[in-house]
């Protein structure tokens, strides 16, 4: 059930499909399958562009479910591995059914599904981050270590045909998040992921945090309806953003995000929207990660499509926004890319690392 990354991307060789991938389960092993009592989705739903005072998204209400369901896994003869079926269901109203591990996954009308083991894309020397919290710092050096090289995950995997799934009215803009839910009559949310280091980098240490700094706010965090925030614990939600992304901009020894009069800092507000932006109007780059977040703070028209890909170096461009805002070098972890590079063709992701390193704990954890 553990949620470990979000992607959202142009197909790069299919125009007008949106891929959406949600990873869950670190290090999994060989015999790793999915929970047959969790629903496991996409959410999304088109956002527009707010240039108030506070650079923000507002939210449509109209939105669009992708959910997947596991059966329980079955035994089709003595002695062989379990097998598992799933469902992709859409709101739109289509379904694909597909076996667990099958590359080719299941296709429908305008959507197609994959699940399975494979390699976790993930990079970021998340050691080093932890040591920069520590030493007050910045610990990176220039060959880091990342402790998800060559390890697996459980992939979930959705290519959607935008005019079929979407129309020609909706958008281009839209906010995608991933979820793990225990559906029934009471849904209880176990986990959400929207924008990438969100819950270790920016809500994790609490230090800094003078209102709060005995409270873990990221178990309560997880719970929240990322388009619609309860106000119980909004304001320990913004003064840990504040305490902690104050932190981040003091590393170069400058201010780059100076606070308003009541201590706010500028990208507390759009951060605490915790969803991934992406135009599924702009074709596919590699590379652009925040970049609609970053045209949105300077008043300026955004150039691509935003969202995740699955080799774009986002943790560089996280910690490069939040210590300098841009205004310097970027700032790297010393990890550019995944011990193999994510394929341009269904299903994306690569086949899974048959001998991964010995697991190591994080002293980081890397979730949200």
């Amino acid at each position: 059930m553990d949620i470990t990354d979000v992607y959202a991307f142009p197909s790069p060789q299919q125009p007008g499909f949106l891929v959406l991938v949600l990873n869950v389960f670190p290090n999994a092993e060989p015999a790793a399958l999915f929970s047959d009592a969790v629903d496991y989705r996409f959410r999304l739903r088109p956002v527009t562009l707010s240039h108030g005072t506070a650079a923000a998204f507002a939210v449509g209400e109209k939105e669009y479910v992708f959910s997947f369901r596991f059966a329980g896994p079955v035994e089709h003869q003595a002695g062989s591995p379990l097998a598992q079926e799933g469902t992709c269901t859409a709101s739109t109203g289509q379904s694909v059914s597909f076996r667990v591990n099958d590359e080719q996954g299941g296709q429908a009308h305008g959507l197609r599904a994959f699940a399975g083991r494979r390699m976790d894309p993930f990079f970021f020397d998340g050691v080093r981050a932890a040591q920069t919290l520590m030493t007050r710092q910045l610990a990176f050096v220039s060959v880091g270590d990342s402790r998800q090289y060559r390890q697996n995950v459980l992939s979930i995997v959705v290519e959607l045909d935008i005019a079929t799934t979407f129309g020609a009215d909706t958008g281009p803009l839209f906010a995608v998040v991933g979820e793990t839910m225990i559906p029934g009559p009471i849904t209880v949310r176990l986990e959400r992921f929207g924008r990438p280091l969100m819950k270790s980098v920016v809500l994790g240490a609490k230090d800094f945090d003078t209102v709060n700094r005995d409270l873990d706010i990221r178990d309560l965090y997880n719970q929240e309806d990322p388009y619609n925030l309860g106000p119980t614990y909004l304001g320990a939600y913004r003064a840990r953003m504040n305490a902690n992304l104050g932190f981040w901009d003091g590393l170069d020894h400058k201010i780059d995000w100076p606070p308003d009069a009541h201590g706010t800092h500028p990208l507390t507000e759009l951060l605490l929207a915790d969803f991934m932006v992406i135009d599924v109007s702009k074709p596919y780059a590699e590379d652009s990660y925040f970049e609609i977040e970053r045209a949105l703070l300077k008043g300026a028209d955004h150039q691509t499509c935003g969202g995740r890909s699955l080799n774009d170096d986002a943790a560089d461009t996280i910690v490069t926004t939040l210590v300098n805002a841009g205004n310097g070098a970027r700032i790297s972890d010393g990890v550019d890319q995944q011990a193999v590079r994510a394929a341009r063709t269904f299903p994306y992701l690569v086949p899974p690392e048959l001998n991964p390193p010995a697991k190591i704990e994080l002293s980081l954890d890397k979730s949200g």
